[in-house]
């Protein structure tokens, strides 16, 4: 059951990371699935390296601070993937 979470929790992350940097017309529900997990993942490390509490919802179920986690996470995926497709964030 928990795969199934993490494939609704990462496609809505990726969704709303996806209209705050405005590139939700260049990707489908796939790829906010997939920026949603793995923003999961790298928002889950930037907090465990900054030791803020709350962690990824990997790592601590459902709960607004890891969502929140999530969330930032996506986002500078999205951040990082716009400096390479571009040169320049959005």
């Amino acid at each position: 059951m928990g795969i199934i979470i993490w494939l609704i929790m990462g496609g809505i992350i990726g969704w709303i990371a996806s209209m705050i940097m405005k590139t939700d017309g260049q990707q489908g529900i796939i790829l906010n699935v997939v920026v949603g997990i793995i923003g999961a993942f790298l928002g889950g490390w930037l907090a465990g390296m900054l030791g803020i509490a709350g962690g990824s919802i990997n790592d601590a179920g459902i709960s607004i601070p890891s969502i929140l986690v999530s969330l930032v996470g996506a986002i500078v995926l999205l951040a990082i993937v716009n400096l390479f497709r571009r040169g320049r964030p959005r």
